[in-house]
């Protein structure tokens, strides 16, 4: 009630307001106010004082509303304002984009239509959209990466399901903290006598025969952790069979795990690659010597027969050396096996000599193989000792050309001196068609091995004509 006892609202209507009075509650209950015509030019133009972003807005008057509107809410601004003035349809709000003609700035706003005088004028009320509509972007935004989040771990289960079942190895996940299997593979459901989904949840030391519960925990933990991991030996409840477990500790949301390995101390139950026991048998029991270097010629394991070959007490004295240091012509030979080898794949049979740091040197035959470990390449060298048939094997080029034949037809006609000399430029071709073969054309490694520039290597080329062979 008023000083005079009457009420300010009576009936529903509203007391009369000043209209300075009038002017500042609307600007506060809106974040933009705007009188327009009927026809849709703008009379006044009221702005929140706290929206300083719509101050650009007050030189509206006198223009077509219209035009600060975006293209695509002309049209909704238009049929709005007719129904409004034709009476049709409810009074709901209709959102409309504002923007200039030069981008420069964009915004949305919710405007309601209120009529407020007899002269047509219309008022409307706008309500700024842009932190509801930042809110949805955000929102969009946290959908589309919960999303990608979602399929990211799809693809990860997957990948996980896969690699546990198509392993041979017996492999389950054990809480530390409850001692509860999470997850197991087929291979260790088969061992344990049980189905796989049935494990899920199961105490991990019920499956196993022992003192007390936590003995086993303890012991796996304490491996894993260990520089040096022994596998824990322990039996199976449902036959009494004895398998060994190897644990690996991570942690993992916050909850350490163990990855334990189930492996069956009876080879007859051990799943095993025959292919891997094939090739592990004949790198140790072979009759020829196998070595593998890395891309620069550096030993990285060797066989006995290498040992025997070059007479070695074990294979830690050969560790770490180049092949090189074994070869008869060293690096050359080394260097011409590796990059024949890198640049084709393989290389076979290359006659050279091999000894020891106490043994003479016998005549061998190497290929090499370039294999494809990891991030580098690792060379495989077979060596097959020669010597026994190098009295058999015709050596160098053959002499039945017709320089040999010429030097024997001199004898009885020239002097010795004239001899020597052409014997000399017979032996010289036969030595350079010889590198030339075994670097397989490599002028390079060829003109290295006979310790020749390779200017003078093609020199001689030239003169016994020989620079296109091989090519």
């Amino acid at each position: 009630m008023t000083s005079r006892g009457t009420k300010y609202w009576s009936g529903g209507a509203i007391p009369l307001i000043a209209p300075d009075i009038l002017g500042e509650i609307i600007a506060q209950v809106s974040d933009l106010a705007v009188v327009i015509a009927d026809s849709g030019q703008v009379l006044s133009v009221l702005v929140n004082p706290v929206q300083d972003y719509f101050r650009r807005l007050e030189n509206w008057e006198g223009k077509d509303f219209r035009a600060a509107l975006a293209v695509e809410s002309v049209a909704k601004f238009n049929a709005r304002l007719s129904e409004y003035l034709s009476g049709r349809g409810d009074q709901r709000p209709v959102e409309l984009n504002h923007a200039d003609a030069t981008g420069r700035w964009d915004f949305p706003i919710r405007y309601t239509f209120h009529r407020i005088g007899p002269d047509g004028a219309i008022l409307m009320l706008g309500r700024d959209l842009r932190p509801i509509a930042e809110m949805q972007q955000q929102l969009v935004k946290a959908q589309m990466a919960l999303e990608r989040d979602y399929e990211a771990q799809r693809e990860f289960d997957t990948r996980f399901r896969v690699l546990m079942e198509s392993t041979r190895e017996a492999v389950l996940f054990v809480s530390v903290q409850s001692g509860k299997i999470s997850e197991a593979n087929g291979a260790a459901a088969t061992i344990l006598g049980k189905a796989r989904e049935d494990l899920a949840g199961l105490p991990f030391s019920a499956e196993f025969e022992m003192k007390k519960r936590g003995d086993l925990l303890d012991a796996l933990s304490n491996q894993a952790i260990a520089d040096r991991a022994v596998p824990v030996k322990v039996q199976l409840r449902k036959n009494g069979q004895t398998v060994r477990l190897t644990a690996t500790m991570f942690r993992a949301a916050g909850d350490r795990l163990l990855l334990c390995r189930i492996e069956a101390e009876d080879d007859s139950t051990v799943q095993t690659d025959a292919l891997g026991l094939h090739l592990d048998g004949l790198y140790h029991q072979g009759a020829d010597a196998i070595v593998f270097t890395d891309n620069s010629g550096i030993i990285l394991t060797a066989n006995e027969g290498f040992l025997d070959l070059i007479d070695a007490g074990n294979d830690m004295n050969v560790k770490g050396r180049s092949l090189s240091d074994y070869l008869h012509r060293g690096s050359v030979d080394l260097k011409v096996l590796i990059e024949n080898a890198a640049r084709s794949g393989r290389m076979r049979l290359y006659p050279t000599k091999m000894a020891g740091e106490f043994g003479s040197p016998r005549a061998v035959e190497i290929s090499v193989t370039a294999i494809q470990a990891g991030p580098t390449a690792v060379f495989g060298f077979v060596i097959r000792d020669a010597s026994r048939i190098e009295s058999v094997r015709p050596v160098g080029a053959p002499v039945s050309n017709d320089s040999a034949r010429s030097v024997m037809e001199l004898v009885g006609s020239a002097t010795l001196k004239e001899i020597v000399a052409e014997t000399t430029d017979v032996v010289e071709r036969m030595c350079i068609e010889t590198a030339i073969e075994l670097t397989m054309n490599n002028r390079v490694a060829a003109s290295e091995m006979l310790g020749l520039s390779r200017q003078s290597l093609y020199v001689k080329l030239r003169k016994y004509d020989l620079l296109a062979k091989g090519e």
